[in-house]
Order: structure tokens, then C-alpha cells, then sequence
């Protein structure tokens, strides 16, 4: 999994309440277990006509949010079914970051094993991330895991607070694998008594 330790990227604003799974990634393309791919039909729905053709009105379609690094939304992202390929579609697409009120626990718990960034900010910390997100011109922001913190174009900074355990996975790119994986001595250690105990389980 990528490190996430701070990124300055285009923040895309979306400043909708309830943005669910299905809305992120249609259930049309979970038949696939590949994390790649799956970039080009994030928000399918919301950002192309049924022929194909892209809805110019839809905030990804513009620039210069096609770009985007980072999307300030609405209350309660991530809400509906549980499915870990919402966050592999946004990362795909370029997404590193979330920024919203509330999130739903599944999406939530999903971002950090997939080295995405879901950011909890109060109202009104919101509200000002989201003018600043807004400005064409000076869309972008900057996001700081090691100090907790969003840098604005113009503004004070915003503070936040991430759990210390997936603070220091996100910092060192370990997801469920990676912190196995820490643990590889003992793992081998103990695969070669049991072999050397219970040879026949290894038969």
C-alpha cells in the first residue's frame, strides 16, 4: 500500500449529503477482485449519460477538478452497501483524500486499508474547506498526516484527528498484509517447529 504522509492536490468540491457506494461505484462492477481499472466508472452515474458521453455539469468533468487529489463533501460519505471497491475506484481515479463531516464506518475503516485519507472536519471547518475548494482559480489544498493539519489558500489552517494505530499504518504504507507481514520471523519461526513437531501436516 502507498504511504500517505501529506499531499498538495486539486480538492474537487462536492457538496452533497449521503454520497453512497453506489453512487462511487455502480454494483455493475464489482464482479471484478482487480484494485485497478476501476478509475474510469467512479461516479459512473452522476459523471456520463447512458450513451457514453460525460454530463458537463458533474464537478469531475470540469477542470480543473479532473485532476483531482482530494474531494471535500457532504455529511455522511461512503453511506449504503459495504463494499472495499468504492475505495479502490476513488484511488484509482486519483483520489488520496476524503475531507467531510461523517463518514460511514465501513467506508471508513475501508479508506485506511486502501491508502486513502477520510478526514473528519466540524461544520464549519467544512463549510470554509469547501468555499476554498470551490475557487477555480486556488483549488487546491494541502494535506498533513504527520501534523494533522490542512493547509488553505487563504485561512487559518484546519486541525484534525486521525486514530493513532491507523495514523502510523497510513504513514508507513501497511494494510492487513503489511502488518503481517511485520511479523514474518515469528511466522517462519513457528512454521519450522511445527514442521519439525508435526511433519505430516506438511505432507
Amino acid at each position: 500500500m502507498e504511504k500517505f504522509t501529506k499531499i498538495t492536490g486539486i480538492a474537487a468540491p462536492m457538496n452533497m449529503i449521503n454520497i453512497d457506494t453506489d453512487q462511487i461505484i455502480p454494483k455493475l462492477h464489482l464482479r471484478t477482485i482487480k484494485r485497478t481499472g476501476l478509475g474510469k466508472v467512479v461516479f459512473e452515474e452522476l459523471r456520463f449519460n447512458t450513451d457514453g458521453s460525460e454530463k458537463p455539469e458533474f464537478i469531475l468533468n470540469q477542470e480543473p477538478y479532473r485532476k483531482a487529489q482530494i474531494i471535500v463533501a457532504g455529511d455522511n460519505f461512503g453511506c449504503g452497501s459495504s463494499r472495499e471497491h468504492a475505495p479502490w475506484a476513488l484511488l484509482d481515479f486519483g483520489i488520496r483524500c476524503v475531507i467531510s463531516t461523517s463518514f460511514a464506518d465501513i467506508f471508513y475503516n475501508n479508506c485506511f486499508k486502501n491508502g486513502i485519507l477520510p478526514v473528519t472536519v466540524s461544520k464549519k471547518d467544512l463549510d470554509a474547506l469547501m468555499a476554498d475548494a470551490s475557487d477555480r482559480e486556488h483549488p487546491e489544498l494541502t494535506v498533513d498526516l504527520e501534523k494533522q493539519e490542512i493547509t488553505r489558500p487563504n485561512g487559518p489552517k484546519v486541525k484534525f484527528k486521525v486514530d493513532e494505530f491507523r495514523r502510523e499504518c497510513l504513514l508507513k504504507g501497511l494494510d492487513d498484509i503489511g502488518l503481517t507481514m511485520q511479523k514474518s520471523a515469528k511466522i517462519d519461526a513457528f512454521e519450522a517447529k511445527q514442521r519439525q513437531d508435526q511433519p505430516w501436516l506438511y505432507r
